[in-house]
């Protein structure tokens, strides 16, 4: 797999050198060549869609279709016939047969992207043609076997729409064979310029657009940003910089008021009114070890502290993050 990105289709791929992007990038490659299904999870804008296709991408069943149905955008009406087709005249307006996306992606890997706004009767559909792998048309009789990977995507915690009886327990499981969670960007900033200098190439080569680089003031201000928006909202920001910038270089004064607003003065870190003292100093250390690009060394020695210390606090960060996974 490439040092710092992974290719899927096209342009899209998933850049980063940070641990928790080799993590994911190492996840993706063990669970491609099987054929159990996989949860992403990660906020919004994460990637988790680019993942999906990368595990198509790298997995036996490449030269099949890949369909990704996104279940918050259909209409409650109209779900079961998306996801499994119907005969003509199942319903007022089936004037024709119709495939769903089940039978399309045959050979293929479906994905159910915000599975959790799916609702309660069509879950109830959807696990007994897991568990049968065959699917009947709405209005049909006749019973199809299936041979698909299904994959699903979700910015929000299952466990707890579980628990609000919005999300079928046993669909979760059934479905839950592989994790993968999809950092949110402002916890691997590590991986900003190399993402930062993707999008303006792709751009460059895509749209034409002339800026080469970014200064060192302007990559200041993206790096103390927080990107509530993710990878998504930082390719936006870019591509606007790029078609209002003075070429050669983007500069500060090309980036959007929100962006400037929200990050804070270099130097400076945020601290949440209420946090913990062991909260803010993960804060602290992590803020340091990105504005030094990931240079232990120099960390420790703008902490203050022995390499030994920063060491034994990484790896305490790393271990609850791991508890909390497994929660």
């Amino acid at each position: 797999m490439p040092g710092h990105s992974m290719s899927t289709v096209g342009t899209r791929v998933l850049v980063g050198s940070s641990n928790s992007m080799r993590q994911v990038c190492s996840a993706l490659e063990i669970l491609a060549p099987c054929n159990a299904p996989a949860i992403l999870t990660g906020e919004s804008g994460t990637g988790k869609e680019i993942a999906a296709r990368t595990i198509h991408e790298l997995s036996p069943r490449r030269s099949g279709p890949y369909v990704a149905i996104n279940c918050a955008t259909l209409p409650e009406t109209l779900i079961e016939s998306e996801l499994f087709g119907h005969e003509r005249g199942a319903f007022t307006g089936a004037d024709s047969r119709r495939l769903g996306c089940f039978e399309i992606a045959r050979g293929g890997t479906i994905l159910l992207d915000e599975i959790a706004e799916m609702r309660i009767d069509a879950q109830a559909k959807l696990l007994r043609v897991l568990e049968d792998r065959r699917v009947r048309r709405l209005g049909g009789t006749a019973e199809i076997p299936l041979d698909v990977r299904v994959l699903a995507a979700t910015n929000r915690d299952l466990r707890q729409t579980i628990r609000e009886g919005k999300f079928r327990g046993d669909l979760f499981y059934r479905l839950n064979v592989f994790t993968v969670e999809i950092p949110p960007l402002r916890h691997r900033l590590e991986d900003l310029p190399a993402l930062i200098a993707h999008f303006m190439t792709l751009f460059a080569r895509r749209d034409r657009l002339s800026p080469a680089k970014v200064d060192d003031e302007c990559l200041s201000a993206l790096m103390a940003y927080d990107w509530p928006g993710n990878v998504r909202q930082l390719r936006n920001v870019i591509q606007r910089a790029m078609v209002v910038a003075t070429p050669p270089v983007i500069t500060i004064r090309d980036l959007p008021s929100d962006v400037l607003h929200r990050a804070p003065r270099d130097g400076d870190i945020e601290v949440r009114l209420g946090a913990s003292l062991g909260e803010a100093e993960r804060e602290l250390i992590l803020r340091t070890l990105n504005a030094v690009q990931g240079n232990k060394v120099r960390a420790s020695e703008i902490l203050g502290v022995s390499l030994k210390t920063l060491y034994n606090r990484l790896e305490k960060y790393r271990g609850h993050q791991n508890s909390d996974d497994r929660e």
